[in-house]
């Protein structure tokens, strides 16, 4: 009897000393997201990620709650350090930042990463897929394709990243097009489809025939096929995920995400213990930052005539087409801002101020805290 439980006492402590290797060698991550998952916009492509994460990380473990307001992300944030047990919080909205880090320093043996905000800590890292480049890109293409000269932007809040996409898709539009303006819409929301869609037409109202947005859902795409459809063509760009299929007759191009290179890149890192970078901005050339409003292809099939119509010259690469220049910048993007970056010198704002000199391209702090509009924007920023 007593070799039985010898036996089976061993075979115990064999059977917990297993489960918690295997406890190890998991790794428990929880999402916060600001918007639904159903946005088929911001929340929804960081969801894809997340997705994309499990199918690529067989140790992960995640849980996630979506629409969660700014203000409510502490008893988020709290609920799954305490009762989830998890390893590392990613909170996914810039108005989360500051509640990100007093959660760093309350829970100093939990990993927390904050997407797009600037502060950091001991155990708070920041990331981000900034999309300024293929704003530039879409710009290009608006400033060739518009007929009345107005461009549409259709903004959620006055925050830096915002303005650095609208500030980038205008020297864009005027690289191309010196006479067109951008006017731009506030709507205080980044799940709002009924504030866009109103912002939509609005400015449709007031002659825009071209239309981007920062903001998580379709709507403005949806305006601008409904117009299209009725004989009025209004060029849209889409937005975080691919919308095409929302504005086929409308959709030019747009801007692309792929987080869940970022979520492999920083959960196996987490969990081998070599993550030592605390803040990731990744770009076109990370492939982060992708062109297209879908993954098949970078500009509308339907439209690619209309921009090989349209030429204009270059100082570095000389007189082509539109068509032709989207796809050459976006090359020198994929090689690194070294190559090509929409913010080198000289650059002005609205006002005629020089804000960046001739020759000198903006440092990451200068567009990560960017609130002036570069000339062509019209108007001033809300405060």
């Amino acid at each position: 009897m007593r070799l039985i439980s010898r036996i089976l006492a061993v075979s115990l402590f064999l059977m917990f000393c297993s489960g918690q290797v295997l406890a190890k060698n998991k790794l428990k991550a929880g999402f916060i997201y600001v918007g639904p998952i159903g946005d088929y916009g911001w929340s929804h492509a960081h969801d894809v990620g997340r997705k994309y994460a499990h199918d690529k990380l067989p140790w992960l473990e995640s849980v996630f709650i979506e629409s969660v307001a700014e203000s409510d992300s502490t008893r988020i944030i709290d609920r799954f350090v305490q009762e989830e047990k998890v390893d590392v919080v990613f909170t996914t909205s810039f108005g989360y930042m500051n509640d990100t880090i007093k959660a760093g320093m309350k829970y100093p043996d939990t990993h927390f990463m904050h997407c797009s905000g600037f502060k950091q800590s001991k155990n708070v890292g920041t990331y981000f897929a900034d999309l300024y480049q293929m704003y530039y890109l879409n710009g290009l293409m608006a400033g060739a394709l518009t007929k009345s000269n107005k461009i549409g932007y259709v903004a959620a809040f006055p925050i830096p990243e915002l303005i650095r996409h609208i500030d980038a898709y205008a020297l864009g539009i005027r690289a191309v097009n010196p006479k067109a303006e951008v006017h731009v819409r506030w709507i205080y929301a980044w799940y709002g489809p009924d504030k866009a869609k109103e912002a939509a037409e609005a400015l449709i109202a007031e002659g825009v025939d071209v239309l981007a947005f920062t903001e998580d859902t379709p709507a403005v795409i949806e305006v601008g096929q409904e117009h299209t459809e009725k004989g009025k063509q209004i060029y849209t760009f889409s937005h975080y995920s691919p919308m095409q299929a929302y504005g086929v007759d409308s959709v030019v191009s747009g801007q692309l995400v792929d987080w869940g290179i970022m979520y492999v890149k920083i959960l196996k890192s987490l969990k081998d213990g070599t993550w030592n970078n605390k803040d990731m901005w990744w770009l076109a050339a990370e492939d982060a930052a992708i062109l297209g409003g879908t993954f098949d292809e970078i500009i509308n099939k339907k439209f690619i005539p209309d921009l090989k119509a349209v030429k204009v010259n270059t100082p570095d690469l000389g007189k082509q087409s539109v068509y032709d220049l989207v796809v050459k910048r976006y090359d020198q993007m994929k090689q690194g801002v070294e190559v090509f970056d929409p913010f080198v010198g000289p650059i002005y704002d609205n006002q005629g101020n020089l804000k960046i000199k001739k020759g000198a391209r903006a440092s990451k702090g200068d567009l990560l805290s960017i609130m002036y509009y570069v000339d062509g924007v019209v108007g001033s920023i809300p405060k």
